[in-house]
């Protein structure tokens, strides 16, 4: 068996930089693929993350950093193009003169359904790429515990994304292996992990469906809900947990590639989702720039969230909590620059 089928990830997943122009029709290019999932930060000033995904349009709006329901504009993002997409004059995403980051992943085979499991099945449809291991599905809830939702991945999904479209009354219920199907975290808050039947049914996602509670923020009647759902792909993606030093030579994670970009967040106490992309300092380290996913802050170059980026993984080089508490536990995504070993058996070469 081949060490990975995904020999160019940027073939799937890319960091785009741009600077914003205050303009109609701001064409943003050499993302490297049509993204059927935009994720926008301002990285200079206090705007809200921006996340846009093909399934429920390009001109609809949702903040990581919020619970604020879905907002649509034509100022927006506008169209997702073959090598990156179009923004409006929204300060959002195109402040003029401002420099930003988008994260793109990409998806592409479509198809829709009906959701399974107890209670009446209800609408859905989706986005899926198998090879890469990411899919976006909106779904109708249907109230009834043990609705269970078609996710397409062919593979169990290690993280789930979850937002009600129309309501601000739920925050993102976030699913993670790690932490198991009894608990969860919230994407646009610090809190720990937290225990409920209702959000995952304590039900863990199969390689078909994944299933939800009766919390009204994953299967509220009639309610439309997304969920972005990500299964691992060796050499490709990683999804884990690893346990701090406390010590500025911290912990080294492995992943099995070099990582372009991952998201970190402690589990057992609380604390902010990180975010660290191999574009922002060019590849050099230590990385300092960090943004937060459940806060509208500008970029932080603080020295206590220094990370390295090496050719099979990432090493913490800070003693902030939220990196790297004695003791502390913390789950992470990732997703390669390079793998370590090609599909024909290839060392990737150091950095």
């Amino acid at each position: 068996m081949a060490y990975t089928d995904i020999d160019k990830p940027s073939d799937y997943f890319n960091t785009k930089l741009y600077t914003g122009n205050g303009s109609d029709a701001h064409g943003i290019t050499g993302v490297g693929f049509q993204p059927d999932f935009v994720w926008i930060k301002n990285r200079v000033a206090t705007w809200n993350h921006a996340l846009f995904d093909s399934v429920r349009g390009a001109t609809k709006k949702l903040e990581s950093d919020t619970t604020d329901a879905e907002q649509t504009a034509a100022n927006f993002l506008q169209s997702f193009n073959s090598d990156g997409f179009t923004l409006g004059t929204s300060g959002t995403a195109n402040a003029s003169g401002q420099a930003n980051a988008s994260w793109n992943w990409k998806a592409g085979t479509t198809g829709s359904g009906t959701t399974t499991g107890s209670g009446t099945g209800k609408a859905y449809s989706y986005s899926v790429s198998t090879t890469a291991g990411f899919s976006i599905v909106k779904y109708l809830g249907n109230g009834t515990a043990g609705h269970t939702i078609p996710h397409h991945l062919g593979a169990t999904p290690k993280i789930i994304f979850t937002k009600i479209i129309d309501s601000g009354s739920f925050p993102w219920w976030t699913y993670s292996e790690v932490i198991g199907n009894t608990k969860h975290l919230r994407l646009n808050g610090t809190n720990a992990e937290d225990t409920a039947n209702t959000i995952w049914n304590n039900t863990s996602p199969t390689s078909s469906v994944f299933s939800v509670g009766t919390n009204g923020g994953v299967n509220g009647n009639d309610d439309p809900i997304v969920a972005y759902c990500f299964a691992e792909k060796q050499g490709y993606s990683k999804f884990g947990s690893y346990k701090g030093n406390g010590n500025a030579n911290g912990t080294f994670v492995y992943t099995g590639f070099a990582p372009a970009f991952f998201i970190l967040k402690r589990t057992d106490a609380t604390e902010q989702w990180l975010i660290k992309d191999n574009k922002r300092e060019n590849n050099f380290n230590v990385q300092t720039g960090t943004l937060y996913a459940n806060l509208n802050n500008a970029e932080d170059t603080s020295a206590v969230v220094y990370t390295d980026n090496l050719s099979n993984g990432f090493k913490l080089r800070g003693t902030y909590n939220g990196l790297n508490a004695s003791g502390g536990t913390y789950i992470y995504m990732a997703f390669a620059e390079n793998p370590f070993v090609t599909s024909t058996g290839v060392p990737a070469t150091a950095r």
